[in-house]
């Protein structure tokens, strides 16, 4: 959690009052924070110009279908990570929620017969999942990098002992994969699910005193507590919501592949915070925005496209995703000190 720093004059009242913009900025205009501000939906039209050029059939609209189908999960969990590291936290236990969702629709789907029920299951556990993570946070004051490192070992546990370390395969229920395959007017569920969501976490975050109350806990922790805001109750919130997310997450997936299965979700906490940070959201909280991590997911979801066009190496990928989240990490930290300067 951010707290106060020393020189910081702002009062508790102008912390929280203040305008800010949809990334938490101010809203001081000037053509260097307006580059600043869209410096990667830049770098996503240069990226896309390169990869249609280098891959032809990039802009097929049946491989664009293909990309958002593919990374909808990851998409889902990075619009959750996204309120957390504003609000100034971290959650590493999203990868373990998302394999327990996943193990729970599959695994209830094949006991239950119902898909309703396995559904209702699956979320319960996220929001779980969110709770114990937002109480062990807010309440405990325990550091959330430990916290939830801690609960990902405990719920991948849960999910392993849940599955008696086997894969739920489900045959006999068609509905299982309707989640994942079924379409609306020629395009995927799954699709519609991570455009509606990340529709409506940006009008949440953006429009909404709530989000503006999650922007100024991470923005400066004590000033919003002493202005009033129930900053424990706002903490906890945002792990609730990453619990979900995570564990439909997970139910999307196993639906899209017809089994669900514990060992699952292993990079997949990395790969949403990489989106999250490469979108430009600060991982010192109070600044960000729901379309920053919609075009960090474009970014990164259009470089592996490209990479397996090409038939570049996992280990080659791997390097590169590293070295753009570094960079990514890097400029934000050049663009705070002008700020502070």
């Amino acid at each position: 959690m951010s707290t106060i720093h020393q020189g910081d004059e702002k009062t508790a009242e102008e912390t929280v009052a203040s305008p800010r913009m949809s990334d938490g900025s101010t809203g001081r205009a000037g053509v260097g924070s307006y580059v600043t501000r869209y410096s990667m939906v830049g770098v996503l039209v240069v990226l896309v110009i390169v990869a249609s050029m280098l891959y032809p059939g990039f802009l097929n609209p049946a491989n664009l279908g293909n990309i958002l189908t593919q990374n909808s999960a990851v998409g889902l969990i990075a619009i959750g990570m996204t309120f957390v590291i504003i609000s100034g936290g971290f959650d590493l236990s999203v990868g373990a929620t998302y394999a327990l969702g996943a193990v729970l629709f599959a695994g209830l789907t094949l006991k239950t017969g119902s898909i309703l029920v396995a559904a209702l299951g699956a979320l319960a556990a996220g929001v779980v999942v969110g709770i114990v993570n937002g109480t062990i946070i807010s309440r405990l004051g325990i550091n959330p990098f430990v916290a939830t490192l801690g609960t990902s070992s405990v719920v991948s546990g849960i999910a392993y002992i849940y599955s008696n370390s086997s894969p739920f395969i489900v045959n006999g229920v068609p509905q299982f994969q309707d989640l994942a395959l079924s379409t609306i007017a020629g395009i995927r569920l799954p699709v519609w699910i991570l455009v509606i969501a990340f529709v409506l976490a940006a009008v949440l975050l953006a429009k909404t005193t709530y989000g503006r109350n999650v922007h100024a806990v991470g923005g400066n922790y004590e000033a919003a507590w002493l202005s009033g805001l129930r900053v424990k109750g706002l903490n906890a919130s945002v792990y609730v919501l990453t619990g979900v997310l995570a564990a439909l997450a997970g139910m999307m997936d196993a639906s899209r592949l017809g089994v669900g299965q514990a060992d699952v979700g292993g990079s997949i906490a990395l790969d949403a915070i990489a989106i999250v940070v490469v979108g430009g959201t600060s991982l010192l909280g109070g600044e960000g925005a729901i379309w920053r991590s919609a075009v960090g997911l474009l970014i990164l979801a259009t470089l592996t496209n490209v990479f397996y066009s090409l038939n570049v190496s996992q280990h080659w990928q791997l390097i590169a995703k590293g070295c753009i989240v570094i960079a990514a990490v890097a400029v934000d930290a050049v663009i705070r000190q002008r700020k502070n300067a």
